[in-house]
C-alpha cells in the first residue's frame, strides 16, 4: 500500500504563492500516476493537476499558467507550486496516487489552503 503525507498548506494573501508537498511511502517510480485534487466548500472534488510516471502533466483550465506539478523521484515526493493565488483557490487539497494493474487509488489526508482577499 502507498501512504501519502502532505504538507505546505496555509493562509496566504491573493497574489501570493505556496508550495505543497506530498511524500510517498515508497518509490514513486512504482506509482503510475500522481496528482493533486481539491475540494472547496459546496463544490465537488476536482482534479487540479496530474503527472504520469513518464512526466506528462495535465492541469485544470482554472490553474493553467499559475500552478506547476513536479516530481522528485529521489525524494519520493510530488510538489504543487501555486503562484498568483486567488480566493477561489481556497480548498482542501488532496494528494492522490494510482498504481498497479487495477489502478488502485490512494489518498493523502488533505491540507487546507486559504487565500484571502
Amino acid at each position: 500500500q502507498v501512504q501519502l503525507v502532505e504538507s505546505g498548506g496555509g493562509l496566504v494573501q491573493a497574489g501570493g504563492s505556496l508550495r505543497l508537498s506530498c511524500a510517498a511511502s515508497e518509490s514513486i517510480v512504482s506509482i503510475n500516476d500522481m496528482g493533486w485534487y481539491r475540494q472547496a466548500p459546496g463544490k465537488q472534488r476536482e482534479l487540479v493537476a496530474a503527472i504520469t510516471s513518464g512526466g506528462i502533466t495535465n492541469y485544470a483550465d482554472s490553474v493553467k499558467g499559475r500552478f506547476t506539478i513536479s516530481r522528485d523521484n529521489a525524494k519520493n515526493t510530488v510538489y504543487l507550486q501555486m503562484n498568483s493565488l486567488k480566493p477561489e483557490d481556497t480548498a482542501v487539497y488532496y494528494c492522490n496516487a494510482r498504481k498497479g494493474i487495477l489502478y488502485r487509488a490512494y489518498w493523502g489526508q488533505g491540507t487546507q489552503v486559504t487565500v484571502s482577499s
